[in-house]
């Protein structure tokens, strides 16, 4: 690790740089955590998709299955290096913000065994706790950007493409909700 100066020039900083071989191996290990829980959600999905969601009643504006997993390779990606900007800064405010970030991301893996995997023992009840459960992931995520801002503005930024999803979902498991 490697002693830096604030941006002002006024002394050395009480916080250390990561080397770059150390900020190489935690931006895999953020990246690593996304997968697994992509991959996590996608047992729930792959049995089901092409189950019962087949012949579910959807909302006319959604598209077409393919779309899912490249939007979803996309923000799983960004939230990954968004974490990652924030964890590398080594602020104060980063162990809260990464917290606020863990919460968001076991939501965003409850959601999808509830909607897919739970419908066909439980039925519509399972949609209504997957929309309660995006709900929750809207305001998780919500915080964890007022949390990233501050930190990296950029790593701020970058989760916002994310709530816009979670929003277009939450509309997707609406419909879904009331009408199946």
């Amino acid at each position: 690790m490697q002693v830096h100066r604030e941006k002002s020039g006024q002394g050395p900083a009480t916080r250390r740089e990561f080397t770059p071989g150390v900020q190489v191996i935690g931006l895999a290990a953020f990246l690593g955590a996304s997968a697994f829980v992509a991959w996590l959600g996608a047992f729930a999905t792959v049995s089901n998709v092409d189950g019962w969601y087949v012949t579910a009643d959807k909302a006319p504006w959604s598209p077409p299955n393919w779309v899912f997993g490249p939007v979803w390779t996309l923000l799983y990606t960004a939230m990954a290096v968004a974490a990652w900007l924030v964890w590398r800064s080594r602020s104060a405010g980063s162990r809260p913000a990464l917290i606020a970030y863990g919460v968001q991301l076991l939501l965003n893996l409850a959601w999808t065994p509830v909607f897919f995997g739970l419908y066909p023992s439980l039925g519509s009840s399972a949609l209504w706790i997957a929309l309660a459960i995006i709900a929750a992931l809207i305001v998780a995520v919500t915080v964890t950007v007022l949390y990233f801002g501050p930190i990296s503005r950029l790593a701020g930024l970058l989760l916002l493409p994310y709530i816009s999803w979670l929003v277009f979902a939450t509309s997707l498991n609406i419909w879904a909700a009331l009408n199946n």
